[in-house]
C-alpha cells in the first residue's frame, strides 16, 4: 500500500484512488473530507504523476483553502501546491491571466463591500442623493440583483461601451435606483474593478467568447475537485461544467444533510442528481465521525432522519462515549440565559477555556438575554459575526496603502492621503476631483500635476507622493509581509495609533502581518503584491480567527465550517428556530438540516435550550419541532417540562403543517383559475407567503380576498 494511504479508513481510500471520471463522495459532517481531498491530490501527484499545476481543487473559504495547501505541502513536500482556492479567487487567477480578452490590465481591482460603499458615497455626493432615498445596504442589494436576474448582460456594457458612454448613461439617469446602477458600472469601468458576482460573470464571458482561452483552462486543468459541492449556486456550477469539458475528471464532495444556503442560490439538486446528469458516475458513502461523541452523533442522526430530500445515511461516532445531550426547558428567556451561564462557569472550573464554548443561535437577537446573563456573571464573550476582521477601520487604511502602491486607484487614494493628517481636506480633495473629471486622470495623478500649485504648500501632499513612489518603484520583489511593515511605518500610520494610544488598533495590526505572512507560505506560488490584493478582497472574517479566551457568540450560519469542544444550542423555540419566516416544507426541511449542522459542530458537549413566555403577538412560546424530533432516548433532560406543554406544541405544530405548500413551486400561480367553495370562481393574482394566503379577485366579487393556504381552492 503507498504512504500516502496509510491511515484512511475504507470509503477514505476509495475517495483518494478514484482518480478517473466522474465521482461523487457523499461526506457526512465530521468524516475527513479535508483529509480525503489533500490526500487524494496527494496521490495524484506522488503516485500517478499529475503535476500540481494541472489540478483545481475549489473550496468553500480561504480559511479551508489555506489548511489544505498546507497538509499538501506536508504529503507532497512541493511548494507547487497547485490551484487550490475559492471560486471566486480561481477567478482570479484566470482573470489575471485572461483579463486582456475583456479589456482589461492584468492588476485590475478586486471589490468588496467597503470599495463598493466608497463607491455609493462618490455617486450621491455627486448626484445628490441621501440615505433617505435608499441606504447604502438596500443599494448593494439593489445592484445585486439588477446584475444577476434583471440585468444578467450588464457586464457587456463594461466590456464594450467606453467611458464616457457609460458616464452619460449615468448622467442621464433619473431614478435613484438607475443613478445608483449606472453611477456604479462607470465607478467600476473607471477603475478597472471587479466585484464578486463580475469575477465569475467575466470569467464565463471569457470561456464563451474566446475559444483559445477555454481550451487552455480545460486542457490545463486535468483533474477538478469540489469541496462542500451542496453549497454552489447556478454560476458556480455552470463554471465548473465549462472547466471539467474536456478531461472529464470531477471528484465533488458534499453532504445533502448540511444543505444550508438556498437562500443565496445554492441548489441542493446538484449534489443529489449528480450520478444522473454526469453518468457514469461512481458515488462514496462516507460516515465515519471523527469529531463528535456516540451521543452527540444519536441525537443528531434521529433529527435529520425526519427529512425526505436527502441521502439515507448514519454516521458512526470513532470516539468513546462522552456526556449526555443536556435538554432544559426553561421558564422564561432570563431563565434559560441563566441555566446557560451556569453551565459555562462550571465548565469553567472543570478547566475547559472560555474559547472552547460556542452559543449558537438562528438569528442575532436572540442573544439579548444572553448577553445580559454573561454581562452580569462576568463571563468574557465576543460576537463572532460582529466587525469583520477586514473590514476594520486599521485594516482597510492598511490595506488601502498596499494598493496605492500597486494600483494607485482613487478609492484607496481617497482613504488614506490624509491617513495620517496631511492637510489635504476637502476643499483640496474637491478641487482633485474637479480637475480629475475634466482630465480623466486618476486623483493620484492629478495631485502629481498640481503639486506646485500654491493650493497644495504647507501640505504634506509632495512627501506623500514621495512615499507612494518610491515604494511602487521598489516594491517588485519584496515580500508583502515586509513592504506592510514598511509602509506602516515610514506613512506614519502606525506612530498614529500610539499616540492615539490606541493598542487594540494595533494588535489588530500584527495579526494582518501575521495574515499576510501565512498567506505568502501557503499561497503556492510567486506571491506578488498584486497577487496579495487581488485576494485580499476576498478574504472574510473565519480567515483571522479569534485567539483571546472568550465564549464566542454567532448564527449558526457563521459557525459552518466550525467546531468547539462544547456547544450551547439557545433559542430553540417555535417560531425562532425553525423561523416564522419558513413557509413551505422544502424550507422545513433546510431549517432542519441548519439544526444537524449545529449541532454537529460539538466535539464533546452538547447543550439543547428553549423558554417559555410569549411572543411579540401575544401567542405563546412552543418548544421547537426540532426538539420534538429527537428521539426521547437521545437527550436528558435537566427537569420534566411544565405538564401539557409537549402537548400542546405538537398540536400547534400539526396546524401549521396543515396549509404549507411542498414547495414555492407548489404555489398557485398568478393567472391560475380556481374555485372557491363559498365565493365560487376566480383569479389567483398573487400570493402573500408571509401571511400564507392567496389573493384571489373572484369573479362575483368587486374586490381582492386573501384566502388562507388552509382553505381548499379546485384548479379549474
Amino acid at each position: 500500500m503507498p504512504e500516502i494511504l496509510e491511515g484512511l479508513n475504507g470509503a477514505q481510500r476509495e475517495a483518494v484512488t478514484a482518480t478517473e471520471g466522474y465521482v461523487r463522495v457523499i461526506a457526512g459532517a465530521g468524516s475527513g473530507k479535508t483529509r480525503a481531498l489533500s490526500h487524494r491530490f496527494a496521490y495524484l501527484v506522488n503516485e500517478v504523476g499529475i503535476l500540481p499545476g494541472n489540478i483545481l481543487c475549489v473550496t468553500f473559504t480561504n480559511k479551508s483553502a489555506n489548511e489544505m495547501r498546507q497538509r499538501i505541502h506536508a504529503l507532497t513536500g512541493d511548494n507547487d501546491t497547485g490551484y487550490i482556492n475559492t471560486f471566486h479567487g480561481f477567478c482570479v487567477s484566470i482573470l489575471q491571466e485572461d483579463s486582456h480578452v475583456v479589456g482589461y490590465p492584468r492588476s485590475f481591482l478586486v471589490l468588496d463591500n467597503a470599495d463598493i460603499d466608497a463607491m455609493l458615497q462618490i455617486i450621491y455626493e455627486e448626484r445628490g442623493l441621501t440615505l433617505r432615498d435608499i441606504t447604502y445596504g438596500m443599494a448593494r442589494n439593489m445592484i445585486e440583483v439588477r446584475k444577476l436576474f434583471k440585468e444578467p448582460d450588464y457586464y457587456l456594457d463594461l466590456i464594450t461601451l467606453s467611458l464616457d458612454v457609460l458616464r452619460k448613461k449615468y448622467l442621464a439617469a433619473e431614478r435613484a435606483e438607475d443613478i445608483i446602477f449606472y453611477g456604479y458600472l462607470y465607478q467600476e469601468k473607471k477603475c478597472f474593478g471587479l466585484d464578486y458576482n463580475d469575477l465569475i460573470k467575466f470569467s464565463l464571458y471569457i470561456f464563451a467568447e474566446n475559444e483559445a482561452a477555454r481550451h487552455k483552462w480545460q486542457e490545463r486543468l486535468e483533474y477538478i475537485m469540489i469541496d462542500e459541492f451542496q453549497d454552489i449556486d447556478s454560476l458556480q456550477y455552470q463554471l465548473m461544467e465549462v472547466l471539467c469539458g474536456y478531461h472529464k475528471n470531477l471528484f465533488v464532495v458534499g453532504d445533502p444533510d448540511q444543505t444550508i444556503y438556498t437562500w443565496r442560490g445554492a441548489d441542493i439538486g446538484y449534489l443529489l442528481n449528480f450520478d444522473q446528469v454526469f453518468s457514469p458516475a461512481r458515488t462514496v458513502l462516507m460516515t465515519e465521525n471523527y469529531r463528535s461523541t456516540p451521543q452527540i452523533l444519536a441525537a443528531a442522526n434521529s433529527l435529520i432522519a425526519r427529512n425526505s430530500l436527502r441521502v439515507r445515511k448514519e454516521l458512526r461516532s470513532t470516539l468513546p462515549p462522552g456526556p449526555p445531550v443536556l435538554c432544559h426547558y426553561a421558564s422564561d428567556a432570563e431563565e434559560e440565559g441563566r441555566w446557560i451561564a451556569g453551565q459555562i462557569k462550571a465548565l469553567r472550573e472543570a478547566g475547559t477555556p472560555y474559547r472552547d464554548i460556542a452559543v449558537l443561535y438562528r438569528a442575532h437577537y436572540v442573544t439579548r438575554q444572553v448577553e445580559e446573563v454573561l454581562m452580569g456573571e462576568e463571563i468574557p464573550y465576543t460576537i463572532y459575526s460582529g466587525t469583520q476582521f477586514f473590514g476594520r477601520m486599521e485594516i482597510r487604511d492598511a490595506l488601502a496603502y498596499l494598493r496605492m502602491i500597486a494600483l494607485q486607484d482613487d478609492l484607496s487614494f481617497l482613504r488614506i492621503a490624509n491617513v495620517p493628517k496631511r492637510n489635504l481636506g476637502k476643499r483640496r480633495m474637491a478641487f482633485l476631483r474637479d480637475r480629475a473629471a475634466e482630465t480623466g486622470n486618476t486623483l493620484y495623478q492629478t495631485l502629481k500635476q498640481h503639486l506646485e500649485d500654491p493650493l497644495f504648500k504647507g501640505t504634506g501632499a509632495e512627501k506623500f507622493v514621495k512615499l507612494v513612489d518610491a515604494f511602487s518603484a521598489s516594491g517588485d520583489g519584496r515580500p508583502v509581509s515586509e513592504v506592510l511593515s514598511d509602509i506602516l511605518d515610514r506613512s506614519g500610520y502606525e506612530r498614529m495609533l500610539r499616540t492615539e494610544g490606541s493598542q487594540e488598533r494595533l494588535d489588530n495590526l500584527a495579526e494582518l502581518k501575521q495574515s499576510v505572512y501565512v498567506f505568502e507560505t501557503t499561497c503556492g506560488e510567486e506571491c506578488t503584491l498584486e497577487h496579495y490584493l487581488a485576494h485580499a478582497a476576498l478574504f472574510t472574517n473565519g480567515d483571522a480567527a479569534e485567539q483571546r479566551d472568550r465564549v464566542k457568540l454567532m448564527t449558526v450560519h457563521a459557525a459552518k465550517g466550525l467546531e468547539f469542544p462544547h456547544v450551547f444550542l439557545c433559542g430553540m423555540n417555535e417560531g425562532v428556530f425553525p423561523s416564522r419566516r419558513t413557509r413551505t416544507q422544502d424550507a422545513m426541511e433546510e431549517e432542519r438540516r441548519l439544526a444537524f449542522v449545529a449541532m454537529t459542530r460539538a466535539e464533546q458537549g452538547l447543550y439543547l435550550s428553549e423558554a417559555e413566555g410569549r411572543n411579540l403577538d401575544g401567542s405563546p412560546r412552543y418548544p421547537s419541532r426540532f426538539l420534538l424530533d429527537i428521539d426521547p432516548d437521545c437527550l436528558t433532560l435537566t427537569h420534566p417540562p411544565r405538564a401539557g406543554l409537549v402537548e400542546e406544541a405538537r398540536r400547534a405544530i400539526e396546524n401549521s403543517l396543515r396549509w404549507m405548500p411542498e414547495s414555492e413551486s407548489a404555489v398557485l400561480p398568478a393567472g391560475q383559475r380556481v374555485r372557491h367553495a363559498v365565493f365560487g370562481p376566480g383569479t389567483v393574482t398573487g400570493a402573500d407567503l408571509d401571511r400564507s394566503a392567496y389573493i384571489v379577485q373572484f369573479d362575483g366579487i368587486n374586490t381582492p380576498r386573501k384566502i388562507s393556504f388552509r382553505a381548499r381552492l379546485e384548479r379549474l
